[in-house]
């Protein structure tokens, strides 16, 4: 073999490895691109089974912290917002009532730049009729303009701290007298898109009256005001969209403003406002809607 032929042979083996050195790198870059595929949104819902009147927790797993586009869930028009409760983990409450169709709804999650699609199956329940006759001068529709302003706005707070920790408590040690859902008739007739919006206790006239769970007291109303339905009443912000209201209450123990504990005592029962006898009416609200307490006395919404 001439000098040449050698030279030409080396050269061209030397350009045939570099070719197949570039086309496994190629190959060996383009699995691990190709391994790192943008990952779904993590999304855990609780209850599993739930019913109307429950409160639906949507816990939400995300890449990153960004506080400038927090997650979100939409159902149908209405969106909810989602709070962060650890790193990269936010979450969301979604409240259901009795005024409100069984059957399967979606939830459309926002977070990460993506979305994802959650149908979720709510069930139906049957909440009792019950017939209320109020004494002359108490009416259920007799509240004033400055009461219904001031209850909407109160019930409407989103505040981004969570307060309580735990399972709430009861407010009062007497018994329930009206469960939660419950559609009601006053003085013969039917009060329509009504439904009892908490559950009564039977307590004695100044029996004490102590918070669920721990909060900031957003609302306390008077009587003397123009409370006339809900008569003298408190009501805490437990943070994240989660209120509780205090109604017809004979004495008030705190100011607007005051943070309360679990267990502190709030005031005392009475029958204030559209109240036939000394009651307390505890009311639960997530997001602006009432749902039933109960869960969240058996449950712990962390």
């Amino acid at each position: 073999m001439t000098i040449e032929n050698r030279a030409l042979k080396s050269q061209n083996w030397q350009i045939h490895h570099r070719a197949r050195n570039l086309c496994l790198g190629i190959l060996t870059f383009l699995p691990a691109t190709l391994a790192l595929p943008v990952e779904a949104l993590q999304v855990q819902l609780s209850p599993s089974n739930p019913q109307l009147g429950d409160t639906l927790s949507v816990v939400i797993d995300i890449d990153s912290q960004d506080n400038a586009n927090q997650p979100k869930i939409t159902v149908g028009e209405k969106t909810y917002p989602a709070f962060a409760i650890a790193p990269n983990k936010y979450r969301a409450f979604i409240p259901t009532t009795p005024l409100e169709k069984a059957g399967t709804r979606t939830f459309k999650i926002f977070g990460d730049g993506q979305v994802k699609n959650l149908a979720v199956k709510v069930r139906p329940r049957k909440f009792p009729v019950q017939r209320i006759t109020l004494p002359p001068g108490k009416s259920a529709d007799g509240a004033t303009e400055y009461e219904l302003q001031r209850v909407a706005a109160f019930k409407a707070l989103q505040t981004p701290e969570k307060y309580w920790n735990g399972q709430f408590l009861p407010p009062s040690k007497a018994r329930i007298s009206t469960i939660y859902g419950v559609r009601r008739y006053y003085n013969g007739k039917f009060a329509n898109d009504y439904y009892h919006r908490g559950v009564d206790y039977a307590g004695a006239n100044g029996s004490p009256v102590t918070a669920p769970a721990s909060g900031r007291v957003a609302l306390v109303g008077k009587e003397s005001q123009g409370f006339r339905v809900h008569g003298n009443v408190v009501g805490i912000d437990h943070g994240q969209g989660v209120t509780s209201i205090f109604m017809h209450l004979s004495r008030i123990n705190v100011k607007e403003g005051d943070l309360v504990k679990a267990g502190q005592i709030i005031g005392a029962v009475g029958s204030t406002g559209a109240s036939t006898g000394p009651h307390l009416h505890w009311g639960l609200y997530v997001n602006g809607q009432s749902v039933d307490p109960l869960p969240w006395r058996t449950k712990v919404f962390e």
